[in-house]
């Protein structure tokens, strides 16, 4: 009897004992498949690889037959390279299961892709996708990774075209509608610019007034002169009294001459000396009539660029009209 315990008492640990392995060893093995480690990002995953999956194209589309966990059923999932992201396709993929916890994208190298990626980007290379606790490799052909590129060339075409055809069609609204906006700003500056005109115009006048005046008088002045000397000589003095004093007048003349070249830095011409009398006269009477003279040049330059804007909307290279043929003179 006792030996008979003893046999059921060992049977009875040996059930306990491969009990606790049957509830221990799946809990064991689940943390020995977590603790994968990828020592290049450091990071850790809780998988276990399912089949290989490949992509192949339908009507022109990458499709991709991904096995959902909650129904134990295939599904294919289209992708869109150029309006799609990854994070777009894991969405898609959550809406038809709801059972799905986790799910990631990871590539060939093991690294994550983020959501923010394109699926044209994506399909350049073989890569992994990680739902729950189960990872499939996604393989993709040759024909599907090169297509990005022709596919990205074709699409650059279109978008020239578009830009072409939408030139084509709008060039002249888009034309008219800048030179009305030219002129109605033509308008308000000449309209600014109007009393400045007016009051620049009297400024004008009478500043080239009395310079015509100072010429005048100078030239009345040196004709005084001459007579005065011609007096001396030929009637109060002799030649040989007046001869060293006209030469030093002459020589004082010249000095004069060459002072004017040392403070303006410009040749003693009469255009230019007429000229800078009149805008000292027209600066000095602005200055007591409160005319602004800034204001005014201001006005002008940008009335200048504003019309100069204009004749460049006309001009046969901006409405697409062939240019004239420059004309060669048989000289």
């Amino acid at each position: 009897i006792r030996y008979t315990k003893l046999i059921k008492m060992a049977a009875l640990r040996r059930g306990i004992l491969s009990l606790s392995l049957r509830t221990t060893l799946p809990r064991l093995m689940y943390h020995r498949n977590t603790s994968v480690h990828t020592w290049n990002n450091i990071r850790l995953y809780s998988t276990g690889y399912g089949e290989t999956i490949q992509v192949f194209l339908r009507q022109g589309f990458p499709v991709v037959s991904l096995p959902l966990p909650s129904r134990n059923e295939v599904c294919e999932f289209t992708l869109r390279p150029y309006l799609q992201t990854v994070g777009s396709v894991l969405n898609n993929i959550k809406d038809e299961d709801k059972g799905i916890d986790r799910i990631a994208i990871y590539s060939s190298s093991g690294s994550r892709v983020s959501q923010s990626t394109g699926v044209d980007i994506l399909l350049q290379q073989d890569f992994e996708i990680e739902v729950n606790d189960t990872r499939y490799k996604i393989i993709v052909p040759d024909n599907i990774s090169s297509a990005p590129l022709d596919g990205e060339q074709s699409l650059s075409d279109v978008k020239n075209m578009i830009h072409k055809l939408y030139t084509s069609l709008n060039v002249d609204v888009h034309q008219l509608a800048k030179e009305r906006e030219l002129r109605g700003q033509l308008e308000y500056l000449r309209s600014e610019l109007q009393p400045l005109e007016e009051q620049c115009r009297q400024l004008m006048e009478r500043s080239d007034r009395r310079t015509n005046i100072t010429v005048w008088g100078l030239l009345g002045l040196m004709c005084v002169q001459a007579g005065f000397f011609g007096r001396l000589t030929f009637v109060n003095y002799s030649w040989d009294i007046m001869e060293p004093i006209t030469y030093f007048v002459t020589y004082g003349t010249s000095i004069l001459v060459f002072a004017y070249f040392v403070l303006t830095k410009q040749d003693y011409t009469y255009p230019d000396a007429r000229d800078r009398q009149f805008l000292k006269f027209l600066y000095g009477s602005a200055k007591r009539q409160n005319f602004d003279v800034e204001k005014y040049n201001h006005l002008k330059d940008t009335i200048f660029k504003v019309e100069g804007e204009i004749k460049r909307l006309h001009d046969p290279l901006q409405l697409n009209l062939p240019t004239p043929n420059p004309t060669i003179s048989k000289d």
